[in-house]
C-alpha cells in the first residue's frame, strides 16, 4: 500500500512526509538541431553582465497575454548575467543545490552518465557564493580522478553538504559543514543507495546500501554501523517528533527467511535480535509500510483479498473498513494532513480510474469522497492521482474526475463533502467572449505537480497568497491536453481568467506578491514575465541577449525569491550556461499599511467556508512594495453556527436524492460493538459527522452529533474466528494462533468454549482472556474441524474453520510393473514418506495426456488401450510441497514371462533405497544377464523392489514381429529362459559394484513334483494323472493361501473371456508344466502393499520415515 508519490527514484525524491535531503537534479532534454546553432560571435556577447530591457516585438509564437508591457525606461529593471560552466558540454546531467533561505551559497554537481554503462563516468562541482553571478570548479579540492554522482544536504542545517562518489569508481563520501568551502573524504564499507536524514537531529543519517542492508550514522557519516538486513527499499522510517518515545527509533520493512515480510522497529545503536519489537502480529505484503505523520499504514493479502491496516499515535492496529462490497484492488495513502486520512482506492470494477475516500480521525472508518478520479502513470511507474489540495485555503481540493469516458474537473471547498464543475472564464486571453454553459461547458485544468524542481508544473499555488490559483486547462466539455492555456484565480477558484493562449510555467515572487512566468517551449526562448496585480497586465522582460534553450529554472528557496537562474544551452555543442535573474530593484520599497486590502473568502457567495467567515489581508494589485516577512496573511477567522452543510455521512450510510443520510444495505446501524460491556456506554451515530476541520459551533450540532448511550444487554452475535495470518493450513509442530472477534454482545459477561478439534478443548469466562489469540500446536497432520462457542444467558453464537495440518513430503516412490498386458487392469501405487492421512493429492499423468486423473488415495488402477511403451507419472501436492516420479510401462499385446531374480547378501550393504540407485543396478543386471546369452537386449527388462533384501524381476518379451504362431512365440521365450535360468544356477552371472564387490545373481525358485502334461502323455496311467490334480491343486492353494509370501510367482497373459487364463512356466525346463489360472495369483494391489513392509536381513534394518514434531 504504498504513498502516493512511491516509485520515484530513491535518491532523488523521498516519499511523501519523509524527511531527507533534497538533491535536485536536472536532466538534460534534446538538444537544437544543428540548424539552430548559433554564431559564435553571439555567443561571446552573452559573458558580460548587462542590465537591460530591450522592449522587442514578440517573436512569432510567442504572443504575450492582453495587457502585456514592455518596461519602461523610468521602470526599475531587473539585473542579469550569465556563466558557463566549461568544460562540461559533455555532461548531461546536473544537481544544483540552494543552500537556504537568505543564503548566497548556490553548488552544481554536473556529470556524464553513460546509459550504456548505467554508470557516472564524468563529474565537476560548482560553487557560487554570490547567488549565481561566478562559479568557482571543486575538481581540485575534491580529487580530480574522484567520480561523484548525488549531492544531499541535511534539513535542519543547510550547511552541512554531503556528496556520494559513484560506487563504479570507488566507495566514499565527502562532508562539508561549511557550505561547500572544505570537503573531508571519507571511505566507506558500503554503497550507498540512497539516504534519509533525521527530521530534527542534524547529525543523524540512514543509509542504504545495495545488499538490502541498512546503517546508521550519529556523527554525519564518519562512523556507520549495520541497522538491518534484508530491508525493503524506500520502506525505512525515523521516528517521528511526539509520537515514538525514543528518537533514535527506526520503523521497517524486513524480509524473514522465508522471504515474507514484517514490521519491525528498534533503535539504531541496539537492534539486536532481542531488543527489536514487531508491533504488528503477522507478516504483511511486500512494500506495504508507510509511517506517515501519526499513522501506519501496512496491507496484508489472504486468499488473493487484500486487507488495510493502520496505527494511529501507536496505538494496536486496526483494520481500516472502507465499504462492505468495495473489494479493493490497490490503495494508494494521498495525504495524511490535518488528523485525517485521503486515500485513493481502486475498486474490483475499476481499471484506469480510483475512488477518493477520506477517514476519521483515527484512521479506520472511510466514506467516498469522489469517485471515478482520474489516474495516470509516472516516468517511474508510479501511480499519478489527479488531486490537488490548493495552498492557504483549508478544506479546498480540486480533481478531475472521469464522467462517461469524458475527464472533468471538479473542484470542492468542503473537504470533499460537496463538488461542483468550474465556471469558464467570460472572456479569454485576447479579450474575445467565450460562450461555454454549465453543465455542458466548464474550465478543466491539468493537475499534474512538478516531479523536476525546474519546473512549476501544471497547476500551482502558495499558502503566503491565498486564494489565487495558476493552472495549464482549456474550456470545453472535457479535459484537453492539445490546447492548453494558463488560467488564473485571485478568489479562490470562484471566477477564473485566462492569462496565456501557451502553457507557462509559473512562479510567485516576494511573499506571493508578484507573478513570474516562462514559456514552455520547445526552441529557444530569452524573455519572462512578471506581473504586480495577480495576472491582469504583465510586463516583458529579457534575461538573455542570446535565445537560450531552457532546461530549468531554479528560484531562491524561501517565501521571499528575489532571485532565480535559469540552466540551458546556445546549442548542442555549447556549454552549460547558467543565466542568474536579480529582481529585488523592482520592488520599490517595504509595503505599508495603505499598502494593503482585505478580501473575504467566498464559496458562490456563502461567506462560511469549512464552518468559518475568513478574511485574508493582501498587497493592493499594481503596488511594488516587498512584503514584510510578518504580515498577516489572516486578519479575521469568526466561526459559523453549524448547518447540515458541515455535515458529511458516517461510515455506513450513503446521501441520497433528498440530501439525508440512509444507511447502505450492508450496514446494520443497531449493531453494537462486542467490547460494549453492562454498565459502560457506546457512541450512536446518527449517520451524520462533522466535517474534519470544520469550525462551526451549536447550530445543528446536538442534531447531527453521535449520542453516547447505555451498553444494552444482548446475546452474541457474529462471532468470527480465523488464524493469525489469515490462512487455513498450517505445519504440524507449529505455533498456531486463533483470533476471536465478536460483532455484538457483551465481551465480559461472556464464556466462550474452543474445540481444537484434536481432542483438546478449553474455555474461557470472557473473550477479554484472548485478545491476544489463543496459540495451540497439532502433533499429528489432518483435517481439524475447529469451533468456537460464545453464550451467555441469553443465547449463543458459533463459528468453525477447518484447518489443513500438514507434514511436508519427503519422498516418492511410483510402484508400477514394468510389463503389462494390453487391456489388462493394472494397478500404480504412490508411496510417500511421510505417510499422510487425507493431505496428500495425487495428480497422474498418462502418456501424452494434457490432463491429469486426480485421486486423494496413492493407487491407480488403469487399462492400457494400445500396444508399446507409455510413460506414467504421479505428481504429490501436500502443503507447499510438490514431488514428482515417473515410470515407463512395456504394453504387451498377449504374453510375456518372469523370473524372481535374488542376490548375494553383499549387495545389500550399499542399498540406499532410492529410486536412482535402483535405476543404475537394474541396467547393470541386464547387462550381465546379456553377456551369458545370445538374447536381445530389447527382449529383456529388469525391475528391482524397493527395499531390502534386495529382490528384482526378470521379464522376457516377445518378439515385436509376431507373424509366426503364438505357440511359436511361446515356445521362443521358454528356450531363452532355460537359457538365463541355467546361467543362474551355474552362479555365471554376476557383475563388480566397485572394486573389490563382487555380486552374484541367482534365479528365485519354487520347489514343485515334476508333472507331466495331460495332453502328451494320453496313454499314461489315471493314477499317475490323480497324483498330478493333487500337487498342482495343492500348490494353487498355497498360492492362494499365503500369496506374497511366494512373491516371485507372477504370471501375465491376455485377457480372453472365452477360457480361463493360460501362463507359460516360470519355473519348469520344459514345456511339461502345468497351466494355471491367473486369477489364481497374488493380485498387483496385495503384491505393492507387501512391498511396504519392513524388511529386516542380519542387523540391517529398514523402515518407512514418520514425520514427528518440529
Amino acid at each position: 500500500m504504498p504513498s502516493h508519490q512511491d516509485g520515484d527514484p530513491p535518491v532523488r525524491s523521498s516519499r511523501t512526509r519523509r524527511s531527507g535531503a533534497e538533491p535536485l537534479e536536472l536532466r538534460l532534454g534534446s538538444k537544437p538541431r544543428q540548424e539552430e546553432t548559433l554564431s559564435d560571435e553571439w555567443k561571446d556577447q552573452v559573458k558580460f553582465p548587462w542590465s537591460r530591457d530591450d522592449g522587442e516585438p514578440t517573436s512569432a509564437g510567442q504572443e504575450g497575454p492582453k495587457g502585456m508591457t514592455s518596461s519602461r525606461r523610468d521602470e526599475p529593471r531587473v539585473k542579469s548575467s550569465s556563466f558557463s560552466l566549461a568544460g562540461d558540454s559533455a555532461h548531461n546531467q546536473a544537481m544544483v543545490y540552494w543552500s537556504g533561505n537568505n543564503s548566497s551559497v548556490i553548488l552544481i554537481l554536473t556529470k556524464l552518465y553513460d546509459f550504456n554503462l548505467g554508470s557516472v563516468t564524468e563529474s565537476s562541482l560548482w560553487r557560487s557564493t554570490d547567488y549565481g553571478t561566478k562559479y568557482e570548479k571543486l575538481n581540485d579540492k575534491v580529487g580530480i580522478k574522484t567520480i561523484l554522482s548525488y549531492l544531499y544536504v541535511s534539513p535542519t542545517n543547510k550547511k552541512k553538504i554531503m556528496v556520494l562518489s559513484d560506487p563504479e569508481a570507488e566507495s566514499s563520501m565527502l562532508i562539508s559543514t561549511d557550505e561547500g568551502a572544505s570537503f573531508q573524504k571519507l571511505r566507506l564499507t558500503f554503497n550507498i543507495l540512497s539516504l534519509l536524514f533525521h527530521p530534527v537531529q542534524e547529525d543523524w543519517l540512514l543509509a542504504y546500501s545495495h545488499q538490502q542492508k541498512l546503517y546508521s550514522s550519529m556523527d554525519f557519516g564518519r562512523k556507520w554501523q549495520p541497522v538491518h538486513e534484508r530491508v525493503t527499499p524506500n520502506r525505512f522510517y525515523w521516528a517521528v517528533t511526539g509520537l515514538d518515545k525514543e528518537a533514535d527509533l527506526v520503523h521497517m520493512e524486513v524480509h524473514t527467511p522465508d522471504g515474507r515480510a514484517r514490521y519491525v522497529t528498534c533503535r539504531v545503536q541496539s537492534c539486536s535480535e532481542a531488543d527489536r519489537t514487531f508491533p504488528f502480529h503477522s507478516h504483511i505484503d511486500t512494500s506495504s509500510l508507510v509511517v506517515q505523520d501519526s499513522y501506519v499504514f501496512l496491507q496484508v493479502t489472504t486468499a488473493g483479498r487484500a486487507s488495510y491496516y493502520v496505527s494511529h499515535q501507536r496505538e494496536p492496529f486496526l483494520k481500516i473498513r472502507l465499504p462492505k462490497y468495495a473489494l479493493p484492488k490497490d490503495m494508494h495513502i494521498v495525504s495524511t494532513d490535518k488528523n485525517q486520512v485521503f486515500a485513493a482506492v481502486q475498486e474490483w470494477n475499476q481499471n484506469d480510474t480510483y475512488n477518493l475516500y477520506i477517514s476519521d480521525a483515527e484512521g479506520v472508518h472511510f466514506t467516498v469522497a469522489l469517485e471515478d478520479v482520474k489516474t495516470s502513470r509516472g516516468p517511474e511507474g508510479n501511480i499519478m492521482v489527479d488531486l490537488y489540495e490548493v495552498a492557504g485555503i483549508k478544506g479546498m481540493l480540486i480533481a478531475n474526475r472521469k464522467v462517461l469516458n469524458h475527464t472533468k474537473t471538479y473542484i470542492t471547498y468542503s473537504q470533499g463533502r460537496d463538488w461542483r464543475l468550474l465556471q469558464a472564464p467570460p472572456t479569454d486571453a485576447a479579450g474575445n467572449a467565450v460562450h461555454c454553459a454549465l453543465p455542458f461547458c466548464s474550465l478543466h485544468l491539468q493537475l499534474k505537480m512538478s516531479e523536476s524542481p525546474f519546473s512549476s508544473g501544471s497547476i500551482c499555488s502558495k499558502s503566503s497568497a491565498p486564494g489565487i490559483i495558476v493552472a495549464a486547462g482549456n474550456v470545453g466539455a472535457e479535459l484537453s491536453s492539445s490546447s492548453a492555456g494558463m488560467f488564473i484565480s485571485s478568489d479562490a477558484g470562484n471566477t477564473w481568467r485566462q492569462i496565456f493562449e501557451e502553457e507557462h510555467s509559473v512562479w510567485f515572487l516576494d511573499h506571493g506578491g508578484a507573478l513570474l512566468a516562462v514559456a514552455q517551449a520547445a526552441g529557444p526562448i530569452r524573455h519572462f514575465w512578471l506581473s504586480f496585480d495577480e495576472g491582469r497586465r504583465w510586463e516583458k522582460h529579457s534575461f538573455s541577449l542570446v535565445p537560450l534553450f531552457v532546461d530549468g529554472v531554479l528560484v531562491e528557496p524561501g517565501i521571499e525569491n528575489h532571485v532565480m537562474t535559469f540552466f540551458g544551452h546556445f546549442s548542442h555543442r555549447s556549454e552549460w550556461q547558467l543565466v542568474k535573474v536579480d529582481y529585488r530593484s523592482v520592488f520599490t520599497q517595504e509595503c505599508t499599511e495603505g499598502d494593503y486590502q482585505t478580501w473575504h473568502l467566498l464559496n458562490q457567495g456563502g461567506a462560511c467556508v469549512m464552518g468559518q467567515k475568513q478574511i485574508f489581508m493582501k498587497r493592493r494589485p499594481g503596488n511594488r512594495c516587498r512584503l514584510r516577512k510578518d504580515f498577516p496573511r489572516v486578519l479575521s477567522a469568526e466561526s459559523c453556527i453549524c448547518t447540515a452543510s458541515d455535515f458529511e455521512c458516517d461510515y455506513g450510510y450513503e446521501q441520497h436524492g433528498d440530501g439525508l443520510c440512509s444507511p447502505t444495505f450492508w450496514f446494520h446501524p443497531t449493531a453494537v460493538s462486542g467490547s460494549c460491556s453492562r454498565g459502560q456506554s457506546y457512541i450512536n451515530s446518527t449517520g451524520y459527522r462533522q466535517v474534519m476541520s470544520n469550525n462551526c459551533k451549536q447550530g445543528m450540532t446536538e442534531l447531527y452529533t453521535a449520542r453516547r448511550q447505555p451498553c444494552p444487554t444482548r446475546p452474541p452475535s457474529g462471532l468470527h474466528l480465523a488464524t493469525s495470518d489469515g490462512r487455513l493450513t498450517a505445519l504440524m509442530g507449529n505455533n498456531i494462533t486463533f483470533l476471536v472477534s465478536l460483532e455484538e454482545g457483551d465481551l465480559l459477561k461472556m464464556n466462550i468454549h474452543f474445540d481444537f478439534g484434536d481432542g483438546i478443548t478449553v474455555t474461557y469466562s470472557n473473550l477479554s482472556w484472548v485478545e491476544d489469540g489463543i496459540k495451540h500446536v497439532y502433533k499429528t497432520a489432518g483435517i481439524f474441524r475447529v469451533t468456537a462457542l460464545a453464550e451467555n444467558s441469553l443465547g449463543f453464537d458459533t463459528a468453525a474453520l477447518h484447518l489443513h495440518v500438514t507434514c511436508p513430503v519427503e519422498r516418492l516412490h511410483l510402484s508400477a510393473p514394468v510389463v503389462a498386458l494390453q487391456n489388462t487392469e493394472v494397478n500404480m501405487t504412490a508411496l510417500v514418506w511421510p505417510v499422510h492421512s487425507r493431505m496428500v493429492t495425487y495428480f497422474w499423468w498418462i502418456g501424452n495426456s494434457t490432463e491429469p486423473i486426480i485421486t486423494l488415495e496413492g493407487s491407480l488402477s488403469h487399462r492400457f488401450p494400445s500396444e508399446g511403451v507409455t510413460t506414467v507419472t504421479v505428481q504429490v501436492s501436500s502443503g507447499n510441497t510438490i514431488l514428482q516420479d515417473t515410470r515407463t510401462i512395456a504394453v504387451q499385446a498377449e504374453f510375456f514371462k518372469s523370473l524372481l531374480l535374488s542376490f548375494s547378501s553383499n549387495l545389500d550393504e550399499y542399498n540406499p533405497d532410492i529410486p536412482e540407485w535402483r535405476q543404475d543396478v537394474e541396467g547393470v543386471v541386464k547387462a550381465a544377464l546379456l553377456q551369458v546369452s545370445d538374447v536381445p537386449g530389447q527382449h529383456l527388462q529388469v525391475a528391482l523392489f524397493p527395499g531390502v533384501p534386495t529382490a528384482a524381476e526378470l521379464f522376457l518379451l516377445p518378439h515385436a514381429d509376431r507373424s509366426d504362431s503364438r505357440r511359436r512365440s511361446e515356445q521362443d521365450l521358454v528356450q531363452i529362459s532355460e537359457v538365463l535360468i541355467s546361467a543362474l544356477n551355474q552362479n555365471l552371472v554376476e557383475f563388480e559394484l566397485k572394486p573389490g564387490v563382487q555380486v552374484t545373481v541367482y534365479i528365485t525358485q519354487l520347489t514343485l513334483a515334476p508333472l507331466v502334461d495331460s495332453s502328451s502323455t494320453q496313454n499314461s496311467s489315471a493314477l499317475l494323472m490323480l497324483l498330478a490334480m493333487v500337487f498342482v491343486g495343492l500348490a494353487l492353494f498355497l498360492i492362494y493361501k499365503f500369496k506374497r509370501k511366494i512373491p516371485w510367482f507372477h504370471v501375465y497373459a491376455e485377457v480372453n473371456h472365452e477360457k480361463a487364463q493360460e501362463m507359460i512356466g516360470s519355473v519348469g525346463q520344459s514345456e511339461n508344466i502345468p497351466k494355471i489360472a491367473l486369477s489364481d495369483f497374488t493380485s498387483e494391489a496385495e503384491l505393492l502393499d507387501s512391498e511396504l513392509q519392513v524388511r529386516m536381513k542380519g542387523e540391517i534394518i529398514r523402515e518407512l520415515p514418520t514425520c514427528t514434531s518440529v
